[in-house]
């Protein structure tokens, strides 16, 4: 089910099982999908990297993603562009801008408890019932159960990364800083860039980090800088030096040395092996 509205808003739901595979597989630009997959022993390659899904957890994803479907059983999406609702202009109503979308590297995957997927059901069937709607407040509806939705996934997944043990003004420095190096990783490459934007010392920035048991403020921007990597090498033509320009580093040297230490092979290597694999 489809809603398209005057100003190219765009929503949809609908349960999806491999043979639509093309709606998250070619994501369009501004659009964001959140799949909540209804059976156990989905595969889907997400950035090169092979992820498998069981009954009611949930992933999100953006048009940055690369994505390739290799089995997909019945699955609920919702599918909407920045016209119908945009996340970074609103994130103060559903909290999700660095943790669920626009995150630096971790693809969001989301582990609903018994009483979470009640409530997601819930909100599902309501959801369903409103796209059969027609009147002139159907768009506003939908929005409304898309912000719920967005805000009970949020909550779930603040909570298995432990976020919900720092205060909220904290929580709202690391979904920046996450947000931040998504943004900027092209042309910003040190932790103290991102302090200066966010007006906290570097100092700050590593202790909430530590606080939390994650990686470093500084492996966020490295890590952020080899997904683009693999994806440039994975998905695209470009040369190496081509791809080290676009990563900011001026020497296709120093870009070798930096892709090896973080992923053991050279970039030549690694792109030799995936062209081996997909060979097989």
């Amino acid at each position: 089910m489809k809603f398209i509205g005057v100003n190219e808003q765009y929503f949809e739901t609908n349960l999806i099982g491999v043979s639509e595979k093309d709606s998250i597989e070619h994501i369009q630009s501004s659009e964001l999908i959140l799949l909540w997959f209804n059976e156990d022993g989905n595969e889907l390659i997400i950035d090169n990297v092979k992820y498998c899904f069981n009954k009611h957890e949930i992933v999100c994803l953006t048009e940055f993603h690369k994505v390739e479907v290799r089995t997909l059983l019945k699955t609920r999406m919702i599918k909407w562009n920045k016209y119908f609702y945009c996340i970074i202009n609103h994130d103060s109503e559903v909290g999700c801008k660095g943790l669920l979308f626009y995150g630096a590297v971790a693809l969001p995957v989301i582990y609903p408890k018994l009483e979470d997927i009640e409530t997601l059901s819930r909100d599902w069937r309501m959801l369903e019932q409103e796209m059969n709607s027609s009147d002139s407040l159907q768009e506003e509806m939908l929005q409304m159960m898309l912000k719920r939705i967005l805000i009970l996934c949020t909550r779930i997944y603040k909570d298995q990364v432990d976020l919900e043990q720092l205060d909220n003004s904290n929580v709202d420095i690391i979904k920046e800083y996450n947000f931040l190096v998504e943004t900027h990783f092209r042309e910003k490459h040190t932790v103290n860039e991102y302090a200066e934007m966010l007006h906290k010392s570097p100092k700050t920035l590593s202790n909430l980090f530590k606080k939390l048991k994650s990686k470093s403020p500084i492996q966020f921007i490295k890590d952020r800088k080899m997904l683009e990597a693999r994806r440039l090498l994975v998905y695209t033509e470009r040369t190496i030096s081509e791809i080290g320009y676009e990563l900011g580093f001026s020497e296709i040297q120093s870009f070798s040395r930096f892709f090896k230490k973080e992923e053991g092979l050279s970039p030549v290597q690694f792109k030799k092996k995936y062209q081996q694999g997909r060979n097989r």
